[in-house]
């Protein structure tokens, strides 16, 4: 049985493709400077993690798989180096997991983590068994990764450190396209150039599936098809094969809508979806869904089922619960598409209740090369809370986030620097019938855990 370290593994990707590992068999241990909650569950799955690193935690190991986060000068990445342990980044590793299976990559700036758990739940309920890897924790599926049986293999194709370049999928699904991580990618066309260069890696007879509301991705499929490839897209606004139309919102939040397909070399079909998750950009990610299973050859109406019973991945528009008459939830929003996106969301699903959106920047690269964006994208709250930036991978250079709400021109925007202060404030100046939106892909979810907390206290209290 093989070994295989990881270093960094409570983040999204290590922490999925560790869980996967184990249930194919490999003996799987890994470290972290800080213990997860998503460490905390491979813990519980009797993977071996260690807190810290160090140089003894790679003993036996026979491969080493890196974080993007973590360094070369890492203790455990230097001790492998010394001992002739191979150490590889995920972009290296990954071709190795799916074996015989077709490979289902769901690419794009925005929306890739909910669109690859609404697959491989349409997959997994209609008893395809597939194998997945997701950036998130599935709601349905209880968990981020599966080794399944099954013909297809769903995978979050992560373009951050070029990650998605390591795959050769069968089908591509591409959600949006947008500049972001300039810490990897400086320029817009950078950023594009890595995209081109992953479609072309589909293999033959494979196809990509194109959002033709996002400009840079239709504009991607579309050059793909010019070169000879195949393509499909879908839209909710513009021209497309895959059109979707909304007819209003349910009594779950989300929106039902009707999907057209009248796709090339596919038998033309419609069919009626419910979602339970709220926002048209879900409409839009399940319609991707449908287009692949139309693809597929899986049956619409089955997978329109499975969509209906679709409830979310863990921080995107996680709703914590009600307490004292405030509704918190909590959302990975960390670009202002995003935050505009789940913001409307937001006013959609209580259009009579008061928005708070507390949002914590992530990086200092992406919050100064974005910062025009973000000034414009809190709008449709009512009240915004601005924390300092999270640094993740990132050196402190005195930039402040002070910096992006001098600049906003919300009327009612504050900057609170601590996770700390926010809580106090926010316990103090919170009321009911207000939805409290923690906007967050750093550690800000501690600032809806714990307001959750105090906000239950309160209710007990008056009791």
């Amino acid at each position: 049985m093989k070994h295989v370290h990881l270093v960094g593994i409570g983040g999204s990707g290590l922490s999925a493709i560790a869980l996967f590992l184990k249930e194919k068999g490999y003996r799987v241990t890994g470290s972290d400077r800080v213990l997860s909650p998503l460490a905390a569950q491979l813990v519980s799955e009797g993977i071996t993690v260690y807190a810290g690193h160090d140089a003894a935690n790679v003993r036996g190991a026979d491969v080493v798989i890196r974080s993007s986060a973590v360094p070369v000068e890492n203790p455990e990445v230097q001790a492998a180096l010394a001992a002739g342990i191979p150490v590889l980044k995920r972009q290296e590793f990954l071709e190795q997991l799916s074996g015989e299976q077709k490979v289902l990559a769901i690419a794009g700036t925005h929306g890739k983590t909910t669109t690859t758990a609404m697959l491989a739940w349409v997959l997994t309920r209609l008893n395809h068994d597939p194998s997945y890897l997701i950036g998130g924790v599935s709601k349905n599926l209880k968990r981020n990764a599966h080794a399944g049986s099954g013909n297809w293999f769903v995978i979050e194709a992560d373009e951050y450190d070029n990650m998605f370049l390591g795959l050769k999928p069968d089908m591509i699904i591409l959600t949006t396209v947008e500049h972001d991580h300039p810490d990897c990618f400086p320029t817009l066309e950078s950023y594009l150039s890595a995209f081109a260069q992953f479609i072309g890696r589909l293999k033959p007879g494979g196809v990509v599936i194109a959002n033709a509301d996002n400009p840079a991705a239709a504009d991607l499929a579309e050059k793909f098809r010019q070169r000879g490839g195949s393509g499909i897209t879908y839209a909710l606004q513009a021209s497309a094969e895959v059109r979707a139309s909304l007819m209003g919102v349910n009594q779950s939040g989300g929106f039902d809508f009707e999907v057209t397909l009248a796709a090339e070399n596919l038998p033309p079909a419609t069919v009626r979806v419910g979602l339970q998750v709220p926002g048209s950009h879900n409409v839009m990610n399940a319609t991707a869904v449908v287009a692949a299973c139309h693809w597929l050859g899986i049956s619409l109406y089955e997978a329109a089922q499975a969509l209906a019973e679709f409830s979310g991945t863990g921080r995107r528009f996680d709703v914590l619960g009600e307490a004292y008459g405030v509704i918190v939830v909590d959302d990975y929003a960390h670009h202002p598409t995003e935050v505009n996106a789940t913001l409307s969301a937001a006013k959609m699903r209580y259009p009579q209740r008061r928005i708070w959106a507390v949002w914590q920047p992530h990086t200092y690269s992406r919050t100064l090369t974005l910062m025009d964006g973000f000034t414009r994208a809190f709008q449709m709250a009512d009240e915004v809370v601005v924390t300092e930036v999270y640094a993740a991978r990132e050196r402190d250079e005195g930039f402040s986030a002070a910096q992006v709400v001098a600049r906003m021109a919300h009327p009612s925007v504050r900057f609170i620097p601590t996770l700390n202060e926010a809580v106090d404030f926010l316990l103090k100046n919170l009321k009911k019938g207000d939805v409290l939106l923690v906007l967050s892909a750093g550690d800000a979810d501690q600032i809806s855990a714990r307001v959750f907390s105090g906000l239950k206290e309160k209710e007990v209290a008056d009791v």
